[in-house]
């Protein structure tokens, strides 16, 4: 007799060690450095992803070709796994609640359905008394401008579903430009003319991330925040710890913290923040899942971020998050590789690596393009200023 979901989800109650099977919903460069930790620390791993040749195929035990929202290839992930996590929040939550009938799913479908959605996403934070800046849900061009109106400055326009890295965006209001008819019912068109959310610019001195990770037997570990830098509303540098108040740090992590315990979060989440030159602290965006802003966190914390994602997923305890040392990371696009007219080019990684403290990551991917994400530089220093400064002098020299 076969066994049962429910048998199944009986055996693999408690913690999973060394030696079980870990799933990964994605294998972008997340999955690959979540499966390179949890190798190091002797599981399989097998991962999901619509491309047979994603990044973290390279270093997985089996990939399953399929997509996000194939929930017979989401329960044979889970079937053949000890747990399940995710590097992509963009898996649907039917797949998600598949996976979870054969395997613990970390995190879980209740919580993706919330931050999966941008508007759902503001107004549970708001429910639970988190800040978080002026903003308003659209479903319609009208009410597009009627939220523009109610907003009374500029604005940016973000789809409520799906985009990142400055994908599925608008601008509204921006450098004196004119928000007409016309410019509204091209935002509007930007955004997928869908369901979307309005936020009022604000006036930023800084944006922090802060990390944390709670394991399903309720343990939580905060990591010091992150200060990060974008272009193009792409991260282009990060560094760890973030140059702010003592103070202002822990309100930081609290927040983080108490998210994570009203979630009841089984596995990590970055919270994006803004700090306003007012000095208001405002929660920006969710990320359930290993954050670009925190891949420095291998070299800055006792334990980095992919390792500890591994030990939340299988029930582990959770490692120290201490500060060992500052450290800056750089994201390397595909433009870094390729000549103004478009053919490739060899960067100068000797010339980087020749920088004292710096380290180069690249995720294996085959062909570059502007704007993708193909590796980063990290660099330690006795500062943070100084582990910017080498990080950025290296980049510089590619």
């Amino acid at each position: 007799m076969s066994e049962t979901p429910a048998d199944l989800l009986e055996k693999l109650s408690g913690p999973v060690l060394p030696g079980g099977t870990i799933g990964i919903f994605g294998g972008g460069q997340l999955g690959r450095m979540m499966g390179i930790a949890a190798r190091s620390m002797g599981y399989k791993v097998h991962v999901l992803d619509p491309d047979p040749a994603c990044s973290a195929g390279y270093i997985a035990d089996k990939v399953i070709e399929a997509g996000w929202n194939d929930r017979w290839a989401a329960a044979n992930l889970a079937r053949e796994s000890s747990t399940v996590t995710l590097e992509i929040e963009q898996v649907s939550i039917l797949s998600l609640d598949e996976a979870a009938r054969w395997a613990p799913m970390r995190p879980g479908a209740a919580m993706l359905a919330v931050i999966q959605d941008r508007v759902e996403q503001k107004d549970w934070l708001n429910k639970h008394g988190f800040p978080t800046g002026p903003y308003r849900a659209v479903r319609s061009e009208a009410q597009l401008a009627e939220a523009v109106k109610a907003l009374d400055g500029p604005v940016f326009v973000k789809s409520a579903r799906g985009g990142y890295d400055g994908r599925g965006q608008a601008k509204l209001g921006f450098g004196g430009d004119a928000v007409d008819d016309a410019a509204i019912r091209q935002a509007w068109q930007d955004v997928g003319a869908a369901d979307c959310v309005a936020e009022r610019a604000l006036s930023l001195a800084k944006e922090i991330s802060v990390m944390v990770a709670r394991a399903p037997n309720g343990e939580v570990k905060v990591y010091p925040p992150a200060e990060n830098f974008h272009e193009n509303q792409i991260l282009s540098w990060s560094v760890i710890p973030a140059s702010v108040p003592v103070e202002l740090a822990g309100k930081a992590q609290k927040i983080a913290g108490e998210i994570a315990d009203t979630f009841a979060l089984e596995g990590l989440l970055a919270v994006e923040m803004f700090i306003t030159t007012d000095g208001q602290l405002l929660v920006n965006e969710l990320a359930p899942r290993p954050h670009n802003s925190y891949h420095g966190s291998e070299r800055a914390c006792t334990t980095g971020q992919f390792e500890q994602a591994i030990r939340a997923a299988c029930d582990l305890p959770l490692g120290d998050v201490s500060m060992v040392q500052p450290t800056a990371i750089a994201n390397l696009l595909g433009d870094v590789w390729l000549n103004d007219d478009g053919t490739e080019k060899q960067p100068a990684f000797d010339q980087a690596l020749a920088i004292p403290g710096v380290k180069l990551i690249l995720y294996e991917k085959l062909k570059p393009r502007k704007g993708r994400k193909m590796g980063h530089l990290s660099a330690v220093g006795a500062t943070a200023d100084e582990a910017r400064e080498r990080v950025l002098a290296a980049k510089a020299r590619l």
